[in-house]
């Protein structure tokens, strides 16, 4: 995306300067690369969907639960009420996944 696409998609009022510091940043950590277009620079991605969500709730998981991924799926299961049965059937089968993976 273009700076300005950014700038329309983030929620606020973000000045297109405020924009470019932090794609540098992301860009000099290897999280965005950048292209040269006719409309600027076009900022990308350099991980895949999965390997940044998977990255953030690790973090969140480090941060907010120490480490302990039962935790957060408590605190999840706590919303359960925002739980339909189809999803909570589908965490038991990835639970049973998971222990099969194990071995157990």
């Amino acid at each position: 995306m273009a700076v300005t696409d950014l700038c329309e998609t983030i929620p606020g009022d973000l000045s297109g300067s405020a924009v470019r510091a932090m794609l540098k940043r992301l860009e000099d950590k290897g999280y965005v690369r950048r292209e040269s277009s006719d409309r600027g620079f076009l900022y990308l991605p350099t991980v895949s969907d999965t390997q940044a969500r998977k990255s953030a709730l690790g973090d969140v998981v480090k941060t907010f639960f120490n480490g302990s991924p039962a935790s957060a799926a408590s605190a999840l299961l706590g919303m359960s009420d925002k739980i339909d049965n189809d999803e909570l059937d589908a965490l038991e089968a990835m639970i049973a996944e998971a222990r099969k993976a194990k071995g157990e």
